[in-house]
Parts: C-alpha cells; sequence; structure tokens
C-alpha cells in the first residue's frame, strides 16, 4: 500500500434535476480557466456528463461505480487517474443517498470510500428556510459522510439569498455557492438525457455557464476544502502490460461514443493497440482490425447516415464472413441488426449480420444494474460466466424464432427478474448489456485473445 494526496470534493445533489451536472460543468471550467490542473470523475455509469467534464476540463473524464467496477479497485482508479492533477472534482448521481439496490455505488458510499468532502446542490427555487432543512436531514441520515455545505441553486433574488444563508447559518452548514436562476443557461437534452458534448455547441455553453459559476460559486472555499481531504490509501500497480500486439477497432463517432476510458485502457493492458473509426464518415473498418467493437450511442439519431454509407456496412459484413471478432453493445448491438425502426416508424437498414430488428418507444423501456450469465461459450468467455453491467434503452428488440442463440440471462439487481438477452453466434456477440472492462478483466484477456487468433489465421492465408 502507498499514500497519495489528492485534494477532492464531491459534489452531490439531493435528487435528479437540481442541476448538479451544469454546476460541475461550470466549476471545472473555471478552475481550469484559473490555471489549475483539474480532474472530473462521475460517479455511476453515466456516459454522457463525462463528455462535457472532459470538454470543460481538458481531461478525460472517468466512471467511479462500485457495481462495474469492484469496490476494491475504485481507490486505485481514482488514484491512477487524477495523478498529475491539482485537484480532483467528483460529480454525484441521482440524489446523495440513491444508487443501485442496498445502496450499491450511491454517491455517498463512493464519498466514504474516498474520504472525500461533499457539497451539497440544493435547487432551492420557491423554497425558504425549508432549505436548511433538508441540508440537515441529508447531514445527519449518515453521518459517516462528510457533508461540509451546500450550495444554493436557482435563486430568486439577494433578498432570497440572504434569507437562506441565515437559515443555513444557524445550522452551522457553510455555503460554497448561491447562483441566481437563469432558464437560458441549461445544457441541451434529448431522450438518454443530455445531449453528448460531441454533438452540439458544447464549448460556447461550457464557457456561458463557467463565467456564471465563477461569479457565484465561491472558488477558493471549494479548493480549501479540497485540501482538507486526508492522504488515500491505494495499492501498489504491480500490472505487467502487454505489448501492443493486435489492433482493436473501436467506433467512434456522434453515433457511437459511449465507452468508459479506463475500460479501454484495461483491454490495452491485455496487448491491444486500440484504433477508432467512424460508421457515420469512413469507408471501411480499418484494414489492420483484428476485432471490431461497437459501443452505445445513438444510431437512431443518424440511421439515414448509417444506412446510406454501404461501404461502411458492406465492411463490416466482410469482417463477420471472415470470422472477425465482433462486440456490440445497446446502439452498436442495434446498429448490427437487419435495421431499426425510428420513432416514427421509418425503417433504416444496418448490417443485418444479426438476424433482429430493433424499434424504438416513446418511452424508456429499461434501466438498471444487471449481471448478465453467459448462456454459451462466447468471445468474452465460457458458458456460465457473469459479468456486472448496466442497461439503459429505449428501444425493444424483435420477437425471436425459438433457436434464436441468445448470449446472456440477465438478471435485474432490482427485483431479481430473469430473462434471456443478446445474441451470441461464432464470433459475433452482441446485447444491451454495457460493461466496464476494468470490472471484467478476464473478459478483456477473453477477448484480445480471439483478436490474436484471429490474426494468426489470416497470416496462415
Amino acid at each position: 500500500m502507498k499514500k497519495v494526496n489528492i485534494p477532492r470534493v464531491v459534489i452531490a445533489a439531493t435528487q435528479s434535476s437540481s442541476g448538479k451536472t451544469t454546476v460541475v460543468t461550470g466549476i471545472l471550467r473555471a478552475l481550469k480557466n484559473k490555471g489549475m490542473k483539474v480532474q472530473p470523475f462521475k460517479v455511476g455509469p453515466d456516459y454522457i456528463d463525462p463528455s462535457y467534464h472532459g470538454m470543460a476540463s481538458g481531461r478525460a473524464g472517468h466512471n467511479l461505480d462500485t457495481w462495474l467496477v469492484d469496490e476494491s479497485r475504485i481507490n486505485d482508479l481514482f488514484a491512477e487517474e487524477a495523478g498529475g492533477a491539482d485537484i480532483a472534482v467528483i460529480e454525484g448521481v441521482m440524489g446523495l443517498y440513491d444508487g443501485g439496490k442496498n445502496g450499491i455505488s450511491s454517491t455517498a458510499q463512493l464519498a466514504k470510500k474516498l474520504q472525500a468532502p461533499v457539497i451539497l446542490v440544493i435547487n432551492v427555487q420557491s423554497m425558504g428556510d425549508s432549505a436548511a432543512a433538508i441540508a440537515l436531514g441529508f447531514k445527519l441520515y449518515d453521518e459517516d459522510v462528510n457533508l461540509a455545505g451546500v450550495i444554493l441553486n436557482r435563486l430568486g433574488s439577494p433578498t432570497h439569498k440572504a434569507l437562506i444563508e441565515e437559515a443555513m447559518a444557524k445550522i452551522n452548514v457553510p455555503v460554497f455557492g448561491a447562483i441566481y436562476r437563469d432558464d437560458s443557461v441549461h445544457m441541451p437534452e434529448r431522450h438518454l438525457g443530455l445531449t453528448p458534448a460531441q454533438e452540439n455547441n458544447a464549448k460556447e455553453v461550457i464557457e456561458i455557464i463557467s463565467a456564471k459559476i465563477a461569479k457565484e460559486v465561491y472558488l477558493d472555499k471549494i479548493i480549501e476544502l479540497a485540501h482538507t481531504a486526508p492522504l488515500l490509501y491505494v495499492q501498489e500497480d504491480k500490472r505487467v502490460k502487454a505489448a501492443e500486439d493486435v489492433v482493436i477497432a473501436v467506433a467512434q463517432d456522434k453515433a457511437f461514443s459511449f465507452y468508459y476510458p479506463a475500460s479501454l485502457k484495461q483491454l490495452s493492458a491485455c496487448g491491444a493497440k486500440i484504433e477508432f473509426f467512424s460508421p457515420l464518415e469512413d469507408e471501411a473498418v480499418p484494414s489492420n482490425a483484428c476485432a471490431l467493437i461497437f459501443g452505445g450511442g445513438f444510431p437512431e439519431v443518424f440511421a439515414d447516415t448509417l444506412a446510406a454509407n454501404k461501404s461502411m456496412l458492406n465492411s463490416i459484413r466482410r469482417a463477420n464472413e471472415n470470422k472477425m471478432p465482433i462486440y456490440a453493445e445497446c446502439g452498436g448491438y442495434m446498429y448490427l441488426m437487419q435495421g431499426i425502426f425510428d420513432f416514427d416508424g421509418n425503417f433504416h437498414a444496418m448490417a443485418g449480420i444479426i438476424p433482429a430488428t430493433a424499434k424504438m418507444n416513446k418511452k424508456l423501456q429499461t434501466v438498471g444494474y444487471v449481471q448478465a450469465k453467459n448462456l454459451q461459450d462466447n468471445i468474452l468467455g465460457e458458458k456460465d460466466e457473469t459479468y456486472h453491467g448496466h442497461e439503459f434503452h429505449f428501444s425493444t428488440q424483435s420477437e425471436q424464432a425459438q433457436d434464436f442463440p441468445w448470449a446472456f440471462e440477465f438478471t435485474k439487481m432490482r427485483n431479481n427478474a430473469r430473462y434471456k438477452a443478446g445474441y451470441a453466434k461464432d464470433n459475433i456477440l452482441g446485447s444491451y448489456l454495457h460493461l466496464h472492462f476494468l470490472g471484467a478483466p478476464e473478459a478483456a484477456d477473453s477477448l484480445v485473445k480471439k483478436a490474436r487468433e484471429y490474426h494468426k489465421n489470416k497470416l496462415k492465408g
């Protein structure tokens, strides 16, 4: 074990839609504009918030999730990615005490694990002294959580601010920011939540938000608080990184952007050289690829363009015919199907290497943590091996024939419901499951080994 000194602070909230992502994004940029090296983190499995974090801070945002990655590795992941930073800012998920079943991967759990002070964002619109009652309740609910203060969001006037600050003083809860309501300052949204930063005028939005945050959030007090976090114990990194001797091509563009950087880094540690390509814009998969990964994203939004790129679709079909390992998650899974019915019911033909179709629905179909068990051997592992993952999708898969080669049995962690999911046959594995390879290192190693086998067979001709 070794001790590391990483100034850090958690920005949590009373509930979703309190404005914490906007606040955190503004803080990150404002601190960067002060000349600081700022490392952002996000509690939970969300992919989109870290895209804003990364753009605001200039450093890739990372997820901290104790379901996807074993709790014993969280501090090590945190320390590795925060290396060289002046401060780490961790955005919570939902409300401070909300998470999976039994509070797994809640912001409170991660804050205690990281021994980080917590600032609670409270939406105080149409509220007076009750804001102090809320803060006191959150502080007392679990006194092992170091709730160090609050940020008041959506204030209506200086009088409103003075009223709530006086109430907070009565219960000895410091105020770290007082943000006035401005409905013109908000993050763009879509059906899965925020629109990914890559798709919009995020840089302009971030600068507007950070200018407001720099005026109304007490940055120097936050920096001072972050420095009160104690030394953190982490494991000595004894992993031996394999030589990168095989290329895994990863689809990454506006349609496919849901990847955990540390997950891809785990593939690299197993010996894969990661090379990105765009199903939207490129004519073919990389010629040196020995395996393909299609992550989640929004293929339904870009379905016309994806369907029109016939050369890319044909390239993927040829890769499949050559038995190249192909792994797909959620949006990538939909892309490999015969096609997608969009929100208006229009059909868009896709790669067609998985005998199913996807249909978009107006309502969210499922969200939450799952355990996945292999129903047969596949490119990630042997039959009966299990993985921790999560689902979040609006689409549904078409009804399948009795002999459909289901990949997994999913068990929902909220209610223990079990059901078959995904597709596994020969070189293909696809499903609605989102995995983090740092939390499934054997699966990462298996995929890289399958890529090596493909490479050797290719050399034999």
